[in-house]
């Protein structure tokens, strides 16, 4: 079941809970089988095999629960989406490796069946009592999601958990039913714009005349520029208008902030990922333009040094100096402790 992004939290007869920032997750379990299906439908099981032996422990011997898989920080404090990332490997070895280093934990927040007894049909205020009961003796690391009715309280979740890198609030229908596929549910994310400047571009998978995304770069404190992220959702006829404005801008790696042999150490570049983790056949490389153009962008929240997701375009900023582009116009959130939140 989906969401639908709207601008403030709504009111009405409405479930509100946290939003979770890791792998959605729906637990498939039959007693020793488990099975952790993805929202793309990738099979996500053997990358976390802590989790299932934490399903196994806490939850009931048959049953389909919705959820989000998260890794907190080493600190425990946030969430660690970068961690989350790495868990996505193919070497058996490896996953077993970062299993016991970082591991990971389930936050339940809906129930499609326990037993015989499917919910799917039955409203959220249901679902949500009989998760309830599912997982009264569930213990770390598996959590179930806070909620509350009082859309006050979930105004106050919505600026103190983003502290702890959760990503806004979501609202669900007390009388709706579970429908897969359908954007019955209701997303407040948070939302803010930072003028970045544009370093590079990757050609579109049409061909080499229109542009896939625009590279962003932001100065840090020592003048250097580190890439925070990408722009690009434009129409067709957008992206071949600005594959032409760009020529003019475009250079060579040999003098260029993000080339291999003037890369700073700890100032993270798009050439450390040329290829896609999630698709090996998928070509990251880009061309460099000379960092003379300043493009300000709407986007969610920072994991890290990067934009947690693709930032959107908002205008152009030819009025800004490019080196004016720095971290310090980022907005910082309270920070607020992740154990408070999981605690319900």
């Amino acid at each position: 079941m989906l969401a639908k992004a709207v601008k403030e939290i709504p009111l009405g007869p409405l479930s509100y809970e946290p939003k979770w920032d890791g792998f959605r997750s729906i637990i498939f379990r039959d007693g020793d089988e488990v099975e952790i299906g993805s929202r793309n439908e990738r099979p996500m099981t053997r990358y976390f095999p802590e989790v299932v032996a934490a399903i196994v422990a806490n939850l009931p011997g048959q049953c389909v629960i919705d959820g989000e898989i998260i890794i907190p920080s080493s600190d425990g404090l946030r969430l660690d989406f970068e961690a989350l990332l790495q868990r996505v490997h193919p070497a058996d070895s490896r996953v077993r490796l970062l299993a016991e280093q970082t591991p990971a934990a389930f936050v339940a927040f809906d129930l499609l069946a326990v037993g015989d007894t499917d919910y799917t049909g039955r409203p959220f205020t249901e679902r949500r009592a009989a998760l309830t009961e599912a997982l009264a003796g569930a213990r770390a690391p598996v959590h179930l999601t806070p909620a509350t009715t009082d859309a006050e309280l979930a105004g106050r979740w919505f600026s103190q958990f983003e502290g702890a890198g959760l990503d806004g609030v979501v609202a669900k229908p007390l009388d709706g039913p579970y429908l897969p596929d359908k954007r019955v549910m209701f997303k407040v994310k948070h939302e803010r714009t930072a003028d970045c400047v544009v370093a590079g571009y990757r050609p579109h998978k049409s061909g080499p005349d229109a542009i896939g995304s625009l590279l962003l770069g932001l100065y840090n404190d020592d003048g250097k520029l580190a890439s925070v992220g990408v722009i690009g959702a434009f129409p067709m006829a957008r992206r071949r208008e600005l594959f032409a404005e760009l020529q003019p801008l475009v250079t060579g790696f040999d003098d260029h902030p993000w080339s291999w042999a003037k890369q700073e150490t700890g100032v993270r570049g798009p050439r450390e990922a040329e290829t896609s983790r999630w698709n090996a056949g998928k070509d990251l490389s880009f061309v460099p333009l000379r960092p003379e153009r300043v493009v300000e962008v709407r986007y969610e929240h920072m994991e890290g040094t990067r934009f947690r997701h693709t930032a959107q375009f908002a205008r152009w900023r030819p009025d800004r100096d490019p080196q004016s582009c720095g971290f310090a116009q980022l907005e910082e959130p309270v920070s607020f402790n992740l154990a408070d939140v999981l605690a319900g």
